[in-house]
């Protein structure tokens, strides 16, 4: 007798292994991006609504500028870490607008120094991660075997 497929059987949809590891470091590295910046706008829109900034319209709409880019990310971050081929254009281009953003705090200097290493580093290490083969192969763009 044959045996008929149970309805519970994965389909050949369902992915055949696990996610590598340097994708899902990149995936977090855009995620802790993302939430940084969502934290930072959210600072900047609550203080400009209570007043504690010489221009609250200019800090209302850097907040919600923040809150808008922080979303690119985070959406990244989300498709990377359920392998999607559309999501490592966003997380680079992500890494390649944080490399500014790290040199002018770098050179703002002070405690920002700090945020500059820390910035220019997790960019660094998102487009080593995103383009290694192993990550390139699970999202389905590296060369064909």
């Amino acid at each position: 007798m044959s045996e008929k497929p149970t309805p519970n059987a994965p389909t050949s949809d369902a992915p055949s292994a696990a996610l590598p590891g340097r994708l899902t470091a990149a995936a977090v590295l855009c995620a802790l991006q993302g939430l940084a910046l969502a934290g930072l706008g959210g600072y900047l829109l609550f203080a400009g609504v209570a007043g504690h900034v010489d221009s609250a319209q200019q800090s209302e709409t850097g907040g919600l500028t923040v809150l808008a880019l922080a979303a690119l990310p985070l959406i990244a971050a989300r498709g990377l870490r359920l392998a999607r081929r559309w999501s490592r254009g966003p997380a680079l281009i992500t890494q390649l607008m944080a490399v500014p953003v790290a040199w002018t705090l770098w050179t703002a200097g002070g405690a920002l120094t700090a945020a500059a290493v820390a910035l220019a580093a997790a960019a660094l290490a998102v487009v080593v991660l995103l383009v290694n083969p192993t990550a390139t192969e699970a999202l389905g763009i590296g060369p064909a075997a």
